[in-house]
């Protein structure tokens, strides 16, 4: 006698939404509930792990590359899959939500790639979650279109082969969705959730179109969640009938952990793996993270001041590069992420001339494309590629081999000469209370002072003013890190703010809400491991 079929999951305190029964189909939901009957206990299994490693680091205040794996890394033969045609040529790449505006514009962007964001851009609201899912289905099968109701633009995709090819990035692993949960009431990782939905409605369509289910894997820790990502690829590949390999993988090497294991971990994604790339914000706040009681020699100073040309960044993105090409995948690099002004050309003029140094820096480095968040930023970044790739997709041939990144090399934080100063402190105030804000309304991509912040940016400014606390920093101007002068400043920031909005769209918002969410995972003893965990018990919706 055959198993019993696994228990539908339950769709949990959810406002029903249009067309969600397209999304949420019981053959859909019938896939997600065995992902997670099969895979969440390993997930819950690797978190814990990541619980074990953190109170190593602790101990130690070091990190070095596996003995265990040395194996892996001393042998040349292996190499990741070939790369699809659709993601041969990735030189520039567009990142953004779901919305559906966002969809549209992404998609006509001539970016050659459309990172499209369930994770640090988009607020897990269960509308973001299950309409993110029904613009893409409609955009796949082009029945999408926008109307802007302000200004009655209306916004059309282009034909098919002129538009980006997408990469969709699912949340991380250590969040729940809580709207979906299994038989025994256990929430779905969201993770599942994301990845499920999309490849169950998507996989065979975009093989249609020429493409296939391509995903970027944030937030990875270790090889071994690598291996739990590649045996849910194995088995959803299965489920569907699709060719084993269909699937591709780019994993953001975004965690102090994961630079030392990218070998391993495009080693366990070998036959999905498509390349990494360089996160900088949410790999500072993970460096904070592991860290934090290291003493002053892990002291990040203003997080404006740690640019990719800082020592330590600079071993983290050159060994990446090397790591990538030696084994035949993709490195992608960072972000650019200005906002053009339609009001100031001379922020423009400054702004346009440091996404340019930055992205030729890449290209020359040997990137083999980065990362823009606005439409205007693609013919800046595609120049630079352009520049130095020509008619070539890619310059994987080129092997770096004069690289040689030590482990202390890649933790070498005091090798930056700046300090953190009373303006860093202010500004990691400001950002963080306007981007809480703002992800509390269900916006995960928030323009501020212009520059497109993600959570990841909240997640390094709360973190930088936990680590001064703790670390008793002195300031620039002689000032010393206490919480009772970063609650002096949030409150300066708090009444600024009503000042520049009003009163009547102060007390529309969330800013009281976002002040104190800030303070409490900036001031707390015990330090949060992800503000969205917070944020999330917070959220509407």
């Amino acid at each position: 006698m055959s198993a019993p079929a696994p228990s539908p999951l339950a769709i949990v305190d959810a406002e029903p939404l249009p067309r969600q029964e397209e999304v949420l189909s019981e053959t859909a939901l019938a896939f997600l509930a065995e992902l997670h009957r099969r895979f969440t206990p390993r997930r819950d299994d690797l978190l814990a792990r990541r619980a074990e490693r953190r109170a190593e680091i602790a101990r130690t205040s070091t990190l070095d590359f596996l003995p265990e794996t040395a194996a892996i890394r001393a042998d040349d033969s292996w190499k990741v899959a070939p790369a699809p045609p659709a993601l041969e040529d990735r030189r520039v790449e567009i990142t953004g939500p779901t919305d559906r505006k966002m969809t549209i514009n992404a998609l006509n962007s001539d970016a050659k790639v459309w990172l499209a964001d369930f994770e640090d851009a988009s607020a897990p609201t269960w509308e973001n979650v299950v309409t993110g899912q029904l613009n893409l289905i409609d955009a796949y099968t082009r029945r999408i279109d926008f109307t802007d109701e302000r200004t009655g633009r209306t916004y059309a995709l282009r034909p098919d082969e002129e538009l980006a090819t997408v990469v969709m990035r699912p949340r991380g692993w250590h969040l729940d969705e809580r709207h979906l949960t299994g038989p025994d009431g256990t929430p779905v990782p969201g993770a599942l959730v994301d990845f499920g939905l999309y490849f169950f409605h998507n996989a065979q369509r975009l093989l249609d179109l020429g493409k296939g289910p391509y995903f970027y894997l944030p937030k990875t820790e270790s090889h071994l969640e690598a291996r739990l990502w590649n045996d849910v690829f194995v088995f959803a590949q299965d489920y569907l009938g699709i060719p084993q390999g269909t699937v591709r993988a780019t994993v953001l090497i975004e965690t102090i952990t994961a630079a030392y294991e990218m070998e391993e971990i495009l080693h366990e994604l070998r036959d999905h793996a498509s390349g990494l790339n360089a996160g900088r914000w949410d790999y500072l706040f993970s460096i904070v993270k592991n860290f934090r009681d290291g003493g002053p020699k892990f002291v990040l100073p203003d997080r404006n001041a740690v640019t990719m040309t800082a020592p330590f960044m600079r071993a983290y993105t050159e060994l990446l590069v090397r790591t990538c090409h030696r084994r035949g995948a993709h490195a992608i690099g960072g972000m650019a992420a200005f906002i053009p002004s339609r009001r100031d050309e001379e922020v423009n003029k400054v702004a346009f001339e440091k996404v340019k140094a930055d992205k030729d820096r890449e290209a020359n480095d040997g990137f083999d494309g980065s990362w823009v968040a606005h439409p205007d930023l693609v013919p800046i970044a595609m120049e630079s590629f352009d520049r130095v790739l020509g008619d070539r997709p890619n310059q994987k041939d080129r092997l770096r081999e004069d690289v040689d990144v030590k482990a202390e090399d890649l933790i070498a934080v005091d090798s930056l000469d700046a300090k953190p100063t009373y303006a860093g402190l202010v500004n990691a105030v400001q950002v963080g209370i306007r981007y809480i804000e703002a992800w509390l309304r269900g916006l995960g991509a928030v323009a501020i002072f212009n520059l497109m912040e993600d959570a990841a940016t909240a997640e390094i400014s709360r973190s930088q003013i936990w680590q001064w606390i703790n670390a008793g920093v002195v300031l620039d101007n002689g000032e010393k890190v206490t919480a009772e002068l970063a609650r002096k400043v949030a409150a300066e920031e708090l009444a600024n703010i009503r000042a520049e909005i009003g009163e009547e769209a102060f007390a529309a918002g969330n800013w009281q809400q976002a002040h104190d969410l800030l303070l409490k995972v900036a001031l707390d003893e015990d330090y949060a491991d992800f503000l969205t965990l917070p944020a999330y018990e917070q959220l509407k919706g």
